[in-house]
């Protein structure tokens, strides 16, 4: 049975590259390709998966009004998917309670989960902000998979 150990296990083999989906307007699937990386949610402690977006995308738009999320990771033949609701944070994305810093902080631990290391965290800081960087984090409800 696959479970968010296996998915774990398998965005370290590829740098945490993922195909992430969600559902259009018309009901379309709009898929994309992200850095991804399991962490505990900031509130709950519960094991999510967890990205890092660019401001202004249509990924968001669509999960701002349907908040549910398919997470693919694949390493050779081996993959796992997760799909679940999301929560999403950040800049045009508040949430109560979750200031600048926390946020500040969230985004580093996201994109270290995802197998990502910075030299300049300043200016890491600094791009998240410019580009109105959010979180979004899946709540998986369902992990399947080949492994």
């Amino acid at each position: 049975m696959t479970d968010l150990a296996d998915f774990t296990r398998l965005t370290a083999g590829d740098h945490g590259l993922c195909v992430v989906s969600t559902l259009r307007a018309d009901n379309t699937i709009q898929s994309s390709l992200v850095n991804a990386g399991v962490l505990s949610h900031p509130d709950t402690g519960a094991e999510v998966i967890g990205m890092v977006v660019r401001g202004g995308t249509r990924k968001l738009d669509n999960l701002r009004l349907r908040p549910r999320m398919t997470v693919v990771v694949r390493v050779g033949w081996e993959w796992a998917a997760a799909e679940g609701p999301v929560s999403l944070v950040g800049p045009d994305d508040p949430v109560p309670g979750f200031e600048a810093e926390r946020l500040r902080i969230l985004l580093r631990d996201v994109f270290g989960a995802a197998g990502g290391t910075h030299e300049d965290w300043d200016e890491y800081d600094r791009v998240m902000a410019a580009e109105r960087r959010a979180v979004v984090l899946v709540v998986p409800d369902r992990v399947y998979g080949n492994g």
